[in-house]
């Protein structure tokens, strides 16, 4: 199964104004994005993320996420869950306060000396939580998708201005978008796998990481992707046999 380095960890704030906590997730998010981890993270809108931003819900598909809710209510870690994927970690700010025996936090549009407080310990767990995350990637090349001509795959933008490595394929007559299946078909080649039943049942399994499958569509999935790689394989073997020799390609 390939292995895909993770480039950020998207920070999805809870947008709530009715308390105080809902300010101190924002700011706390904002100072791990421009002070403490400004090159590791990425903010993922949660309001355009609910009404339906497909950048910002395929970011948070491919890339870990960290959801900062300022109440047990949890609005940006369910959303985040029900339109992409469960959060890789989770902070809920009352319960920081809580536990760092912080006082009252109050002042929804200027903090209180408590709910600066609980800035500061909300983006020090924050930033502790990204290197935690993209730990098991530190020193490992990232891998690069094989630039091809036979393919165009699109990128979905997100918020934070990423492209995100996505590839739309037809499956049983109809269009699908699979984030992450550019780089997968690049790995599976870079790898040496040539395409057989073995390497369809191995390349779904991988798509899968990164997209649902709706149930009982597995097989109509594994035949498409069996095609796409197929033509990749085709294409980027015709390429490098051309760039090697390149007297092949007559004069017209």
């Amino acid at each position: 199964m390939p292995e895909i380095r993770p480039k950020k960890v998207g920070i999805v704030a809870c947008s709530g104004e009715e308390i105080a906590e809902g300010t101190v997730t924002r700011l706390a998010a904002l100072r791990v994005l421009e002070t403490l981890r400004p090159e590791e993270t990425v903010t993922i809108c949660l309001p355009l993320f609910l009404a339906g931003g497909e950048g910002d819900r395929a970011f948070a598909r491919y890339y870990p996420t960290i959801a900062v809710d300022g109440c047990d209510l949890r609005c940006a870690a369910r959303a985040t869950e029900m339109y992409s994927g469960k959060p890789a970690a989770s902070v809920v700010v009352t319960d920081m306060v809580a536990e760092a025996g912080i006082g009252p936090v109050d002042g929804r549009r200027r903090l209180n000396e408590a709910g600066q407080q609980a800035v500061e310990a909300t983006a020090a767990r924050v930033a502790g939580l990204v290197d935690e995350l993209l730990a098991p990637f530190a020193g490992r090349r990232p891998m690069e998708p094989v630039p091809l001509t036979v393919q165009q795959p699109t990128s979905a933008s997100c918020a934070c201005g990423s492209g995100i490595p996505v590839q739309t394929i037809a499956v049983n007559g109809e269009t699908v978008t699979l984030v992450a299946l550019p780089l997968i078909l690049a790995q599976f080649h870079e790898e040496g796998k040539r395409p057989s039943a073995e390497t369809t049942h191995e390349l779904l399994q991988a798509t899968q990481i990164y997209n649902p499958i709706p149930a009982g569509q597995a097989e109509l999935y594994a035949h498409a992707l069996e095609e796409e790689y197929a033509r990749y394989w085709q294409g980027v073997t015709s390429q490098s046999l051309v760039t090697r020799h390149p007297s092949l390609v007559s004069d017209t």
